[in-house]
């Protein structure tokens, strides 16, 4: 792939990585917020401003390794009615946001898809193509960020969710990981394992969605 490839690719990925990742955590925080906690409310991140929700090496990792994130939303458990519970559907929130968001570009790159191919028009043509290789991007992404949200480490949302299911004392243990969280994946990273978990089933989900 030449340099004038890669930009193109890149103003094509930005803008539906930009949505997943503030969807993702929109929805972390307005879950949160129905909840009871106000935190990320009274924080701005109620939002879908990409600029309050991006972290600078989240966005560089996706650049380079097309596996990012952003900054967490804050949570305060102590709002919650039952906290064990609330975070738990707190952290199912984002995952679960970039399924819908998957699922929803699917939806709509089949008939534009089937549209730029019967048109004429070079000018709508060149109008249409870039939005559908978006879309196809977009479920690429969503289902990418789902999946990496969802393993089980630190402080990514699988590990709240474990916790979730966890008796409180072990959860409470599990959690002492955090600090460590990051360094882990970084490893993981760079042994290829987290590449070799992930990649089969985000390549399956997209295959599902986008049949070729």
């Amino acid at each position: 792939m030449d340099i004038n490839q890669k930009i193109i690719e890149f103003f094509l990925l930005t803008p539906p990585f930009l949505l997943a990742l503030t969807f993702h955590e929109l929805a972390h925080g307005y879950v949160a917020w129905r909840l009871g906690d106000p935190t990320a409310k009274d924080a701005g991140r109620l939002t879908m401003n990409p600029i309050k929700h991006i972290d600078p090496l989240g966005a560089i990792a996706f650049i380079i390794m097309k596996i990012g994130w952003a900054k967490p939303v804050p949570v305060n458990p102590a709002y919650f009615r039952n906290p064990h519970q609330g975070m738990l559907q707190v952290a199912l929130a984002g995952p679960g946001a970039n399924l819908l968001l998957a699922v929803v570009s699917a939806i709509l790159f089949h008939p534009l898809n089937i549209l730029s191919h019967s048109l004429s028009s070079q000018l709508l043509l060149g109008l249409l193509q870039p939005t559908v290789i978006m879309l196809g991007f977009s479920v690429w992404i969503n289902i990418m960020l789902a999946v990496f949200n969802l393993l089980p480490i630190p402080p990514l949302d699988g590990s709240k969710v474990l916790m979730g299911f966890l008796p409180p004392d072990a959860a409470r243990s599990y959690a002492l990981m955090e600090p460590y969280g990051f360094i882990l994946l970084l490893a993981l990273f760079y042994m290829g394992i987290i590449s070799k978990v992930i990649m089969p089933i985000i390549d399956f989900g997209t295959s599902l969605l986008l049949p070729r």
